[in-house]
């Protein structure tokens, strides 16, 4: 065929270009579908093995181990006044042991030749008396506590020294009226060099055992101040534990031992 004749020949319709097209794509999906492509839904007989195998079965979870439980802890002690203590001590018998307490000291023997303990200035007279000396008697049984008389006025509650000189000393407060000086003839003595404080009655504390009560009386009079709590009282003012007392250059803490709890008027009624 000559190129006139091409030339010459009419073009295809636009029609006939679709249906090609058309034609071709249908054929080429045939095409697809007997290769062994996956139908949506479906699955081809020549589909591959290794999609028919079954899955691996997955492993089983790991449990975690808690730890055990920690211990409730030990139930708190509930605390005991000193009054209690002392009528505890009292109702005590003899079901509370199960061996009837016994304490015994003798005094060990020296051995024959052993040099002497003593001094070698010790006269002859005076090594007798040593050696004629009553040996330690042995306690058995229960003993017999005796409350008859004080040895001296009780302590009722003690003050310390917390800043100023005499840091971490301490002065006994005994019942009734209690003198504050820097002299050692005030019942309670602050003598350890402030010369700030009135060598005698700055002020005043007391304890009453009917109340149970401790008061701080500073005495007007003086030309020093004190003051109880950073604050200056004109009058009795009612003490707590660890309230501090200043007076001059000296910080008293106080610190009481008889009061709601205890006091030594109680030990009348545990005497036998």
């Amino acid at each position: 065929m000559t190129d006139e004749s091409n030339a010459a020949a009419p073009p295809a319709s636009a029609k006939s270009r679709i249906l090609g097209s058309l034609r071709d794509a249908l054929h080429a999906a045939s095409r697809d579908d007997r290769s062994g492509a996956y139908r949506i839904g479906h699955k081809t007989d020549d589909a591959p093995q290794a999609a028919a195998a079954p899955a691996e079965a997955a492993p089983a979870p790991i449990k975690a181990e808690l730890p055990p439980p920690l211990p409730a802890p030990p139930a708190a002690t509930p605390a005991v006044s000193a009054a209690e203590a002392l009528r505890e001590a009292k109702a005590r018998t003899r079901d509370h042991y199960e061996v009837e307490p016994t304490t015994i000291a003798v005094r060990t023997p020296r051995p024959a030749g052993a040099a002497s303990p003593r001094p070698a200035a010790v006269s002859v007279a005076a090594a007798n008396d040593d050696d004629a000396a009553p040996r330690t008697q042995a306690l058995r049984g229960k003993p017999k506590i005796s409350r008859t008389n004080f040895h001296q006025d009780p302590v009722v509650a003690w003050l310390v020294v917390v800043g100023g000189p005499g840091l971490g000393a301490f002065r006994p407060i005994y019942e009734g009226n209690n003198s504050i000086g820097r002299g050692k003839n005030q019942r309670i003595p602050i003598d350890f060099g402030d010369e700030t404080i009135s060598s005698e009655e700055q002020g005043y504390i007391r304890y009453d055992s009917v109340d149970r009560s401790f008061l701080f009386v500073p005495n007007l009079a003086k030309t020093n101040i004190v003051a109880v709590n950073d604050k200056k009282p004109t009058g009795a003012v009612k003490l707590d534990m660890m309230d501090v007392i200043r007076m001059g250059q000296t910080q008293l803490a106080f610190v009481p031992f008889c009061g709601e709890a205890f006091d030594w008027s109680e030990l009348s009624e545990l005497k036998e």
